[in-house]
């Protein structure tokens, strides 16, 4: 059984100012209405996966449509308080994979992600925040891959260092990306 995620927040140790400054405001945001849900059009909670091969030598990026980049797996939370049950949806529904494993139940990395406004599906979503968690979550790298064609044009694995390079977001390349690579080296 997953931990509540407040729970979950305040049992993480932010391994930088980012993640610290981040974890503090996310505990904050959770008194909001309509938090786990886009009613809240200023900022609402997602998940993400830094999706990795066994030997952890391989990370699962998606071509994401509307950023024009490479990046990670993931999306909103849409009423759901489990945020690992979010990320493993996410990571199927966008890739296609069907064996999933949380390396740990525990979150492995939070952020606040801005994002810009946009058009989706012939609608503007206004500029709003994304409450970040991440999970670490296991792959078998043999499996077939597949696209979601309504949010991404590609889905391919990469060595961790080439998942940073292809990244052509200079925020998640350099402060998330990278950050989630020196955890992995680390990671028990």
């Amino acid at each position: 059984m997953p931990l509540p995620l407040e729970r979950q927040l305040l049992a993480y140790r932010p391994c930088n100012e980012q993640e610290t400054r981040d974890r503090a405001l996310l505990l904050q945001y959770l008194t909001q209405p309509d938090i786990f849900t886009r009613q809240n059009e200023t900022a609402h909670f997602t998940a993400s996966a830094w999706v990795v091969n066994h030997a952890r030598s391989r990370v699962l990026m998606v071509y994401h449509n509307i950023y024009n980049s490479w990046s990670w797996t993931g999306g909103h939370a849409d009423g759901e308080r489990d945020l690992l049950a979010v990320a493993l949806r996410e990571v199927a529904e966008e890739t296609g994979l069907k064996t999933l494993r949380p390396v740990s139940e525990k979150l492995f990395s939070v952020e606040i992600l801005t994002v810009n406004g946009h058009m989706k599906r012939g609608a503007y979503v206004p500029s709003h925040l994304h409450l970040n968690g991440t999970y670490l979550i296991e792959a078998d790298d043999t499996e077939p891959l597949s696209v979601k064609a309504d949010e991404n044009s590609g889905v391919r694995w990469f060595s961790p260092e080439e998942a940073v390079a292809a990244s052509t977001e200079p925020w998640m390349r350099d402060w998330i990306y990278r950050k989630l690579n020196r955890k992995l080296s680390s990671f028990p």
